[in-house]
């Protein structure tokens, strides 16, 4: 790949990977770093978008000549997300085994904006019953020393463990392991809010592993195993939601399925429930909306006796979305209304904390959603505007999302130049989001846009879209 880049810089050669994407319909978010990658021999395989890419922009060059793995010799399961390399994947499953889950937390940290840090602060309530993990008994930071974690029991050294330590098969996992896998998720979940998926599916990636690790290979009490069951069940599911975000549908379908089969093992009625709604969600965007409303059906039968109104609400909106895309409006309607009325009845203690990311805002974005599939977009305008006034201006991803969605439904009703001003609000902040989803967005809102470029501020907006994918 270094010798096909030739004169250009790591810079300019992402650039031309992007406009081959375009010529054939995919879009990647190529930049230096992921070219620095592959000629590094860190990206052994590029997934398969990546792939098609390759192959137009170099006709007849197989994964071989391009200085790539091929397929056949480097497969690994669907399951959990392919490693960058094999023998530092060994020495961190080694490494978790031996020092415990300091491993986790390490894998996850980087810098978190100092609004994302307080706002974890509100949402997690990680000092409070509340902040449990769905269907679980909260156990807070403060509430005293840890189960003796025996041969894993390196959780909180400052050193972090010994990677060439070898610990016994059956080794002891206890609360303080699960408490740290339960903090994961919540970081996911944060870092995705401001983040997006993107740069976050392979770090969560080793983690979610490392998590399956602990729950088949360890020993522990029956107390520790339904949390721990429910804690991997919950990261399994943050994992493929990045997943899905970041467009790596077939892995996001895999890993929900993984959730939902941990869920069913442990009687878990809450993770059944959140396996089935994300399923649902992606369903939708995949272009299954009958699978969508069945799956969303099932979520809600899960649901049932939780006592989440909530999650009631929520799940409505995940059984309207397929209506909508089957076009069905009189189920579609009947599906909002009963989304709404759960809504209304407010928050509550049995809500699970994985929905912090769901109020108001998120309501009218979803229902704009619904709006748009019916090809009603004068009204789903009108809800995307209300999404982006009641959303908090720290969940950067969230803003953009609603942003394009509006850009999106504007070009729908006709509102040209509405659609253009707003298309550049997106492009703006998309530098600071990681998801191929959003982007995705944009750039077919862009596409649709092209035939008015003679529009001065349609010019502007495609101008600016352009010199976004350039940098």
């Amino acid at each position: 790949m270094r010798e096909r880049r030739g004169d250009l810089s790591p810079r300019e050669f992402a650039a031309s990977v992007r406009r081959a994407a375009r010529e054939i319909g995919e879009h990647v978010s190529c930049d230096a770093r992921y070219i620095g990658r592959i000629e590094s021999g860190e990206i052994r395989r590029p997934n398969y978008a990546y792939e098609r890419v390759f192959r137009h922009m170099f006709p007849g060059a197989t994964l071989s000549d391009l200085g790539f793995t091929p397929r056949g010799e480097s497969r690994r399961p669907a399951v959990l997300p392919a490693p960058r390399d094999e023998e530092i994947d060994d020495v961190q499953r080694r490494t978790f085994l031996a020092g415990g889950p300091l491993a986790v937390v390490t894998a996850l940290t980087w810098d978190t904006p100092a609004q994302a840090q307080g706002s974890a602060a509100a949402r997690a309530g990680r000092t409070t019953p509340s902040a449990a993990v769905p269907g679980t008994t909260a156990f807070p930071e403060s509430a005293g020393p840890a189960d003796p974690a025996g041969p894993v029991g390196l959780a909180g050294s400052a050193l972090g463990p010994d990677p060439g330590t070898l610990p016994p098969l059956n080794a002891r996992v206890g609360l303080r392991e699960v408490r740290e896998v339960e903090s994961a998720v919540r970081q996911i979940r944060l870092l995705d809010d401001v983040h997006g998926a993107d740069t976050l599916f392979e770090r969560a990636g080793h983690t979610l592993r490392t998590a399956y690790q602990l729950l088949n290979c360890g020993t522990y009490t029956a107390r520790v195993e339904q949390r721990l069951q429910a804690s991997a069940g919950e990261l399994a599911i943050s994992v493929g939601w990045l997943a899905h975000d970041s467009g790596r549908l077939a892995e996001a379908r895999s890993l929900y399925a993984e959730a939902l089969a941990t869920a069913r093992m442990a009687g878990d009625a809450a993770l059944e429930a959140h396996a089935f709604c994300n399923t649902a969600f992606l369903a939708r965007d995949a272009g299954r909306p009958r699978e969508a409303v069945r799956a969303a059906q099932a979520a809600r039968s899960a649901a049932a006796g939780l006592g989440s109104a909530r999650l009631e609400s929520l799940l409505a909106l995940r059984e309207a979305g397929g209506w909508a895309l089957l076009r069905d409006r009189g189920s579609c309607v009947k599906a909002l209304g009963e989304a709404r009325t759960a809504f209304e009845q407010g928050p509550s203690g049995a809500d699970p904390e994985w929905m912090s990311f769901f109020n108001e805002a998120e309501l009218a974005g979803l229902t704009a959603q619904c709006w748009a599939a019916l090809g009603e977009f004068e009204s789903a305008a009108g809800w995307a505007e209300r999404a982006i006034a009641l959303q908090p201006t720290h969940f950067v991803r969230n803003r953009t999302l609603y942003t394009a969605e509006l850009a999106h439904d504007q070009l729908g009703h006709g509102a040209i130049v509405d659609a253009a001003v707003t298309g550049m609000s997106a492009v703006s902040l998309l530098a600071q989001v990681r998801s191929t989803r959003i982007r995705g967005m944009v750039s077919a809102t862009a596409e649709r846009m092209r035939q008015h470029q003679k529009v001065p501020e349609v010019s502007d907006f495609l101008e600016q879209y352009r010199m976004a994918l350039a940098s």
